[in-house]
């Protein structure tokens, strides 16, 4: 019988994912980049049904992304398993630098964090039968004077207790040629070492190769038929297909886990979610991998409901650059959450904002809103410089495009009391020129006499090809100024 698996695996914004099979479980952490809590980890029995557990990082001293430039953060968690202990090794970009977290239990709580002393990114944990451990990586530097130089694939011995480099770092088989090799994995397997990397960069040329050798420190091989997965040039609808890692199925077969993009218009040109975790079957011929192609199963769908009665959970819901927590009040008001402007809007990077990764190509997020003491509303949000807001207060309902700089709004007298504001979003269908982008995303609110809609946006401005961030959507509460009081968030979403 073979493992039935599930595209997109974790829908949403969740890249780079990294698995480890412990006995029957299955464990699985994405990186998170400036939101937190960071490095969300999920748990499986099959491979197929994934439910969160917990982060590594839900304290903010864990990572130093409270002023890290937006694409900085939490890179490329890898996710593994030695000596009783859960490991995670993670390049805190442009903050504390590459770490090693810990922890007893996936769920939590993991360590503090250990800096280790190496300049890279995307580091992998792999350890040889007399307990050597080694850290590959990829070696952009991120600090000194090569800032932004790349240097392939390197390697290193270390002291995974103190983060110590127990030797010079060294270069390792690098791939086939393409551009910036990365997201390196180190495994035994049937007496070689295989090295799985990812190449061609992380856009639409993105691929896997894969090489051997008979020592954990090379030298390597490649495979003959590298990149052994792409799907540059196809017509698949996944694409960016990369940054994958092994683990063996339930059935004894094998698998890989890695990143894609759900591509949408007539070019297949945008991506509202951005990078999700995807899946796919591995068979082994001639002593290398052979990975099928990625391919959607049957269209999704989800909600998420939360009354806003109790403390922020550790599950759907992301801060920006600080905790739910610390943004969301659950107490003041009971059944309510406030948030609490601090002068700053959505333009801003460390606006008050706090939301869940859109999942589905046609989805709904609502959120009752009471601003008579204040200025803030709902939004899906990119990065600062790309989201769609609807404000509300001052008597008025307003709708904001912002795009690279530039901004638009449109606005309505607002009904009296609490409002329900809303963002919607809506796949084309239409042929012709209308159907290049990806999406319409809708902005409105629930006045006395029904839906009110402010304005019909073009969702191409919020992809990952256009805002160029590597993050997704996130749909959300912000506030502004003042106190922003919310009764109740709906979030509905299917794809066609």
């Amino acid at each position: 019988m073979t493992t039935d698996l599930r595209n997109p695996t974790v829908a949403g914004f969740h890249p780079d994912p990294s698995v480890v099979r412990v006995g029957e479980d299955y464990w699985l952490a994405c990186s998170t980049f400036e939101y937190l809590p960071g490095i969300p980890v999920l748990h499986s029995r099959d491979l197929t049904t994934w439910t969160r557990v917990g982060h590594v990082v839900t304290r903010p001293d864990q990572l130093a992304v409270a002023h890290v430039p937006t694409g900085g953060g939490a890179w490329a968690p890898t996710l593994r398993h030695h000596d009783g202990l859960f490991w995670v090794a993670v390049t805190d970009a442009l903050g504390r630098g590459t770490l090693l977290f810990t922890a007893q239990d996936p769920a939590g709580p993991w360590s503090d964090g250990t800096v280790v002393e190496v300049d890279g990114i995307d580091p992998d944990l792999a350890w040889d039968e007399d307990g050597t451990c080694y850290l590959t990586y990829s070696a952009l530097r991120l600090t000194g004077d090569r800032v932004g130089a790349h240097d392939g694939i390197e390697q290193v011995r270390i002291d995974p207790t103190t983060g110590r480099a127990l030797e010079t770092p060294r270069s390792l088989w690098s791939g086939t040629g393409l551009m910036f090799p990365e997201a390196p994995h180190l495994y035994r397997h049937d007496g070689w070492w295989y090295l799985v990397i990812a190449e061609g960069g992380t856009e639409r040329g993105h691929s896997v190769s894969v090489a051997r050798s008979t020592r954990p420190d090379g030298p390597f091989e490649g495979a003959p038929t590298n990149p052994v997965l792409s799907a540059r040039s196809t017509s698949r609808p996944v694409q960016n297909t990369g940054h994958g890692d092994l683990v063996q199925t339930p059935d004894g077969g094998w698998a890989m886990v890695l990143l894609g993009m759900r591509t949408r218009g007539a070019t297949r040109g945008f991506s509202p979610m951005g990078r999700e975790t995807f899946s796919t079957h591995v068979s082994w011929q001639d002593g290398w991998p052979v990975v099928d192609p990625v391919e959607l199963t049957a269209p999704g769908a989800g909600s998420f409901r939360d009354d806003l009665d109790g403390a922020v959970p550790d599950g759907e819901w992301i801060g920006l650059r600080r905790t739910p927590a610390e943004l969301m009040d659950l107490t003041t008001r009971p059944g309510h959450a406030l948030l609490r402007g601090e002068g700053t809007d959505l333009d801003d990077p460390r606006a008050v904002f706090v939301g869940i990764r859109q999942a589905h190509h046609r989805s709904r997020f609502a959120a009752q809103v009471d601003a008579a003491d204040g200025l803030g509303g709902v939004a899906v949000r990119y990065d600062e410089l790309h989201h769609y807001d609807v404000e509300l207060g001052r008597g008025t309902v307003v709708a904001r495009g912002r795009v690279a700089g530039i901004a638009q709004t449109w606005s309505a007298p607002a009904p009296d009391g609490p409002v329900t504001l809303w963002v919607e979003t809506e796949p084309v269908t239409d042929v012709g020129f209308a159907s290049m982008t990806s999406d319409v995303v809708r902005l409105g609110f629930d006045g006395p006499d029904g839906r009110v809609e402010l304005a019909a946006l073009d969702g191409r401005y919020l992809t990952a090809e256009t805002a160029a961030s590597f993050t997704g959507r996130v749909v959300g509460l912000y506030a502004v100024e003042g106190e922003v009081v919310v009764d109740g968030v709906t979030y509905d979403g299917r794809d066609d």
